[in-house]
């Protein structure tokens, strides 16, 4: 084997290109080409590419909030959220800001600082922690601390739940 097959070709050289721009060739002309290198069969690719799969969402068009109902503790006000089967269940992307929209149409004043995190929370964390529990319970009260330190607080910054 000539070193001229242990490189991969990507083209072939061709000198008597020139001729074709009115160039002469002569008797020395020589055209050179590479073999390429072997391919690995390692990983091979397969023969066919699967389209991507899609999920449908089963919940797709069902309230996602059943209810919404303002009481008051020893803390402050608290707004008890109440999700519906579908809310408890989907995992659809983009289910958790509609379910919030859901809670502002229900009540606008839902929208105070450090609320929406808590909804978050418990949209993302306490359906898979405690997925029957019957209301998420938001507090107006609570620190506006951002989303990770919300989850970090288990969704109740500045104080356990009581």
């Amino acid at each position: 084997m000539t070193r001229w097959q242990y490189r991969p070709a990507l083209a072939v050289l061709v000198v008597a290109a020139l001729a074709g721009c009115g160039a002469a060739v002569d008797d020395q002309t020589v055209l050179v080409t590479t073999t390429p290198a072997p391919t690995s069969t390692a990983n091979p690719v397969p023969a066919t590419i699967s389209p991507p799969t899609t999920t449908v969402d089963p919940y797709a068009g069902l309230p996602l909030i059943d209810t919404v109902q303002w009481t008051e503790n020893i803390d402050g006000r608290r707004l008890l959220v109440y999700p519906t089967v579908a809310g408890r269940k989907t995992a659809a992307p983009g289910t958790d800001e509609r379910a919030w929209q859901e809670v502002l149409a229900l009540d606008a004043t839902a929208d105070a600082p450090g609320m929406r995190d808590q909804f978050i929370c418990h949209w993302v964390w306490a359906r898979m922690v405690a997925p029957d529990k019957p209301s998420w319970n938001l507090e107006p009260w609570r620190p506006d601390v951002g989303y990770q330190a919300t989850v970090s607080a288990n969704c109740n910054p500045g104080g356990p739940e009581r």
